[in-house]
């Protein structure tokens, strides 16, 4: 991804957003939608992520989607979201290729399709997202969208729980508990 810009002002930033710069007005609509050094206004945030995310900012597409998901500024729209989830993704955001992950994993407002779930799963996962690699691990566990593999299960839930996940390291924790009880099994059916 591009190198992100800093102004010295938030005068200069809201001026360079003003001016048509892509990254200032994402970051003028974080600043509306988080209540920072203006008055918290979610529609303000939409109007700004949206001439941002028209640009093609991926960071300003993600968070366009996250205000329809959610209903913020604007009516709640699940396919408006996956729409702009789309676009950043596509751009290789990796926030926004989790959350259309679940939207495919779920089949809400898509066809609900393990694979495209596995395939933007593994591309945010890939990125160090910790939530995309549990998820991914559950994937691998259940077979959902890849044949299943335990191994390769192990492997996101340990990435993923390396960052604080807390699913995968309750997942961990059950995985390891579950072959502690088959090797006790195994070992007294063995002895005399």
């Amino acid at each position: 991804m591009a190198n992100r810009r800093t102004w010295d002002t938030f005068e200069e930033m809201r001026h360079a957003a003003e001016e048509g710069d892509a990254q200032a007005q994402c970051y003028l609509g974080v600043c509306f939608q988080n209540g920072q050094g203006v008055t918290q206004d979610y529609q303000e945030a939409v109007k700004w992520f949206r001439r941002s995310a028209e640009q093609n900012d991926p960071a300003a597409q993600f968070n366009l989607g996250m205000l329809y998901e959610t209903g913020q500024g604007v009516p709640q729209n699940y396919a408006e979201a996956v729409k702009w989830y789309r676009e950043s993704a596509e751009r290789g955001y990796p926030a926004a290729q989790f959350n259309l992950g679940v939207f495919y994993e779920t089949g809400q407002v898509v066809p609900q399709n393990f694979k495209l779930a596995v395939k933007w799963y593994r591309d945010a996962a890939e990125q160090e997202c910790a939530p995309a690699q549990c998820n991914l691990g559950l994937c691998y566990q259940t077979g959902r969208g890849v044949e299943q593999n335990q191994q390769e299960a192990v492997k996101w839930f340990i990435r993923a729980a390396r960052q604080g996940d807390k699913t995968a390291q309750h997942n961990l924790g059950l995985h390891y508990a579950s072959q502690e009880i088959a090797e006790t099994t195994e070992a007294a059916e063995e002895s005399p």
